[in-house]
């Protein structure tokens, strides 16, 4: 996960990239997040909200206009709910799944509380945020992951007769693996990106719980170089976890910084991040 040496490292938003990819129809970052009952390019937007362990979740659902599609859930990195990642959902929403993009934070925010990661490292994110992500315990993450897959379960657009898929980033990297060991019978991919906490000693710790997932299920665990050089036993123990596990669990060390794979990140890396989007969309065809 990152930390606060690590966001010092990273340089500026190269804005005029990103400007250069969104013209081009690669991104969008700064779409707005939508409202209710948006259409856009055959997909239905909606903010939903509902009752959750510890408060009201929210999110933003994602969809094709018709039928029932597998259901997919984003959890958004330490920056939470904003148009970056509502945008990573509609592309995934693209692709025939139905998304709901998490608010992470929702025990003690409601909704986007940054516009971008640039905002977030601007304006005391890291300070702002502590006292949210410690109300997520694994224990609390477990819960969540139920009330999510309850709920999805009981949408038109989901076809509850295939498996669930999560996908995470940076902080939320680990909820993966606490969602697919929650709810095995439902849960059925997990993807962590430049994922943190995921190795310990303790029961909870996702390395620990590799073997809690389904036998049917797969998991990507998608590790930052940097993060790798810091910690280059981690990618050792995950795979020794992922040799005694009965899913299918591969384990890779990817050419990006922690945060390529996001759009808003100052060392967003668009091959590597292109590479990671196609490994994420073979797990999900293979799994869901």
């Amino acid at each position: 996960m990152c930390d606060q040496q690590q966001l010092a490292n990273m340089g500026p938003v190269n804005r005029r990239q990103f400007g250069a990819l969104a013209g081009a129809g690669a991104v969008a970052a700064c779409a707005p997040m939508s409202g209710e009952a948006d259409m856009t390019g055959g997909l239905v937007e909606n903010t939903v909200t509902f009752a959750a362990p510890g408060g009201t979740f929210d999110g933003v659902f994602i969809h094709p206009a018709s039928g029932s599609h597998p259901a997919v859930i984003l959890w958004p990195d330490i920056a939470g709910l904003r148009p970056a990642k509502v945008q990573m959902g509609r592309r995934l929403a693209e692709s025939g799944y139905t998304v709901l993009v998490a608010n992470p934070y929702y025990r003690s925010v409601a909704g986007q509380q940054f516009e971008d990661f640039d905002d977030w490292r601007s304006n005391d994110g890291w300070n702002k945020v502590t006292p949210w992500r410690e109300a997520n315990t694994p224990e609390a993450i477990q819960e969540t992951a139920r009330a999510v897959v309850a709920w999805l379960d009981a949408q038109d657009a989901v076809d509850s007769m295939r498996g669930i898929g999560n996908q995470g980033y940076c902080m939320t990297g680990s909820w993966t693996i606490y969602a697919a060991a929650a709810v095995p019978s439902r849960v059925k991919a997990a993807a962590s990106f430049h994922g943190g906490g995921l190795v310990g000693e303790g029961a909870m710790a996702p390395v620990n719980l590799l073997d809690d997932m389904a036998d049917d299920a797969a998991a990507l665990i998608a590790i930052a170089r940097d993060d790798d050089a810091e910690n280059p036993e981690a990618k050792t123990q995950l795979r020794a976890a992922a040799e005694d596990a009965a899913a299918d669990i591969e384990v890779e060390v990817y050419d990006g910084d922690h945060g390529w794979t996001v759009l808003d990140s100052p060392v967003y890396a668009e091959a590597e991040a292109e590479r990671a989007w196609s490994e994420l969309l073979e797990l999900y065809s293979q799994t869901l």
